[in-house]
């Protein structure tokens, strides 16, 4: 967990892609994706059915080790809208727990833009909270700082000869992209057109690691 400033707020990123809102005790997370591996199944390519287990298994363990009292999901957390619906009931038991102990919020995306039941947790198309705007797909005229995620972003490297890519956050000093917390998500390489045309000029990938932040300029 590494504290930074933004919009006027200490805030902290997270390797797992999360960001920590102390102040609110307050988790935001973007892109779970939840069902995906479902949805390709029926559509005839066959992937392991354990997506939405892992995904909600992990945001199950950040809710505890931080004592969260609030979630802020950005869009995209099921990957259609029968999604939810399909559900193992594991995960959905996990799921109806997690959103029966917080004040869970989830901002509707383009790929769940009208579920009806998201077992549990309040849906709105965005929100404005303490001064941030929350949406799912940054907007490039939004002129208040801006929580989003949409993109996935992915930051990819050369180090001692190999090529690695991570997922990473995106930023300026008006804007942050949250990586895709889905355990089966790809990414968008952080220098990609739609993203930089959407996050504007300097913007920065960043990516914590222990007790460090570490930033790489994006060039447009």
């Amino acid at each position: 967990m590494v504290p930074f400033s933004f919009g006027g707020h200490d805030l902290a990123a997270l390797a797992d892609g999360a960001l920590w809102w102390p102040a609110r005790r307050a988790l935001l997370v973007a892109d779970l994706h939840l069902e995906k591996a479902s949805w390709f199944a029926g559509r005839g390519q066959m992937l392991p059915p354990y997506d939405s287990i892992a995904t909600l298994t992990e945001l199950t363990r950040l809710v505890e080790a931080t004592g969260a009292a609030e979630l802020w999901c950005l869009g995209d957390s099921f990957h259609d809208v029968g999604g939810c619906d399909r559900l193992p009931e594991a995960a959905q038991a996990a799921l109806r727990a997690l959103t029966g102990r917080l004040a869970w919020t989830w901002i509707t995306g383009n790929h769940d833009p009208v579920i009806t039941d998201r077992c549990g947790g309040e849906a709105v198309a965005e929100a404005l909270v303490d001064g941030l705007m929350l949406r799912h797909e940054a907007d490039p005229d939004e002129p208040r700082p801006e929580l989003s995620g949409h993109f996935h972003p992915k930051l990819r490297l050369r180090v001692r000869g190999k090529q690695i890519a991570r997922r990473c956050f995106v930023a300026t000093p008006a804007k942050i992209v949250l990586p895709a917390f889905g355990s089966l998500t790809g990414g968008l390489d952080v220098d990609h057109p739609a993203l930089t045309r959407a996050v504007g000029r300097g913007a920065e990938a960043l990516v914590p690691v222990e007790a460090r932040l570490l930033r790489f300029p994006i060039a447009a």
